[in-house]
């Protein structure tokens, strides 16, 4: 039985070269930002690839034609416990932080924290949600 199976988060390195470093402290950050929210983690995967193979979820799985940094699928509708997995793009990533003229790691930061955030219930549909998402974001990049 892998090791792995047993770690509620949970980090998986798709079809790029990107690695974690070091990978312990983003495991413990993710729980701290559980933590903070005050939801426990029973399993989540985050799972770090590619444009294109974040382009073939998004248009197989939720009939989206179009690139994003981020998509979540939750394992159930209730955010205690969190439960499901997380893509994120790295290429995304990348040209994001270039735009907007930050360093990768913090853009990275954001996009990792985002996704959990979701899972927590937070929405991003509405200016107003999207405002609370990212006064939340740089809360939990803070904890980093």
């Amino acid at each position: 039985m892998s090791e792995e199976l047993d770690l509620p988060v949970v980090f998986h390195f798709e079809d790029i070269e990107f690695e974690l470093i070091p990978e312990e402290k983003y495991t413990t950050w993710v729980h701290k930002m559980a933590e903070v929210n005050k939801v426990s983690i029973e399993a989540i995967n985050y799972i770090f690839c590619s444009d294109e193979y974040l382009l073939d979820i998004n248009r197989n799985y939720l009939q989206h034609d179009y690139y994003t940094d981020i998509i979540s699928f939750p394992y159930h509708e209730k955010p205690n416990p969190l439960q499901g997995d997380i893509f994120i793009s790295i290429d995304r990533v990348k040209e994001n932080a270039a735009d907007l003229k930050i360093d990768f790691n913090t853009e990275l930061l954001r996009v990792i924290s985002h996704g959990l955030l979701h899972f927590c219930g937070f929405k991003d549909k509405t200016s107003e949600d999207q405002q609370i998402m990212r006064e939340k974001e740089e809360e939990m990049m803070n904890l980093f």
